[in-house]
């Protein structure tokens, strides 16, 4: 188990690396000058070539590329994300205030489309054929085709422009005002639920379908046990493993997902931060964003591949 876990860290650490150097380059080919996005037009008629200069010293955008790469990763493990370009204050307050909102969306999101989704493809594969059944796979067909950022324009049309029943974009703090706060979450939390629900339903209706042909469920049936004793003893513990696998994929959907809810519903979080940092080559942010995104989606991943020991003890990690 220990030599499992010390060779997962190493491939961690490994697709890391290569996330942070497949970013840096990325956005060092965007077209543009990123300095040239902070100076407005008056500015842009007084600056020289030494004030220009001066400007990609302070930001070290004079350095060749390899520095700067050796830079951001040295200044990275120290706890220094850098300097914004466009607001001018380090990255790390900017993202003290916006990770905590992107994070209450995304767990949020997650606990409700799967306990959700997994309920919902128990009670389908134990009813198989029936309109229930039918019902429901239709509707998980439905809500993964459905793009999120439509879905989105038409809750607020319909429940914040139509019939006056949520508030039209925003966030607040629970903490502050926990009625408004849940008002607010409705739409964006559902838009972020119905992919990952969906996928859940779907893939629980099929490994349920899968273990119920089992001798041993048979055998359970045969004995006259309670359903409810079948499902959570027999039958659950062991479909849950592909569900689990789903699960974290739907780490990275859900997280990167915000970027287009937070778009959509002016959510000041992480991911609306991100698309404004590309748009304005705002390089440290869109790096460190980018980068939490990443050692979100791998530790995801790991834990993901240390459960499976405890839902299946068969599984040995070797």
């Amino acid at each position: 188990m220990a030599g499992y876990v010390i060779r997962r860290l190493i491939q961690c650490i490994i697709v890391i690396f290569l996330v942070t150097l497949v970013l840096f380059i990325t956005m060092r080919l965007l077209p543009g000058d990123p300095l040239l996005m902070i100076i407005n037009q008056e500015q842009l008629g007084e600056l020289t070539q030494e004030r220009l200069d001066q400007l990609r010293e302070e930001y070290g955008l004079n350095k060749p590329l390899v520095v700067q790469y050796v830079d951001w990763i040295s200044d990275t493990v120290r706890g220094d994300l850098g300097t914004s370009i466009t607001y001018s204050s380090p990255v790390t307050d900017l993202l003290t205030k916006r990770i905590p909102i992107t994070f209450h969306l995304g767990i949020l999101s997650f606990i409700i489309a799967h306990v959700i989704g997994i309920a919902i493809g128990i009670v389908s594969a134990i009813r198989r054929g029936t309109k229930l059944d039918t019902g429901l796979t239709v509707l998980a067909n439905i809500g993964i085709t459905i793009p999120v950022f439509w879905l989105g324009i038409m809750m607020i049309y319909l429940f914040a422009l139509e019939l006056h029943w949520l508030p039209v974009m925003g966030y607040t703090s629970p903490f502050d005002d926990f009625w408004r706060s849940t008002r607010q979450l409705i739409m964006p939390v559902f838009c972020l639920s119905v992919l990952p629900l969906a996928s859940a339903a779907r893939q629980t209706r099929s490994s349920v379908l899968e273990i119920m042909q089992q001798d041993y469920v048979r055998t359970a049936w045969a004995k006259g046990l309670r359903e409810r004793a079948i499902v959570m003893r027999h039958i659950l513990k062991n479909a849950l493993i592909p569900v689990i696998t789903l699960a974290g994929l739907g780490v990275s959907f859900i997280i990167g997902g915000q970027v287009l809810v937070e778009q959509v519903f002016n959510i000041p979080g992480m991911g609306r931060l991100a698309v404004f940092a590309v748009m304005n080559k705002d390089y440290p942010t869109a790096q460190a964003i980018a980068l939490i995104i990443a050692l979100a989606v791998v530790i995801s991943n790991l834990l993901v591949d240390l459960s499976y020991g405890w839902f299946d003890p068969r599984i040995r990690y070797t």
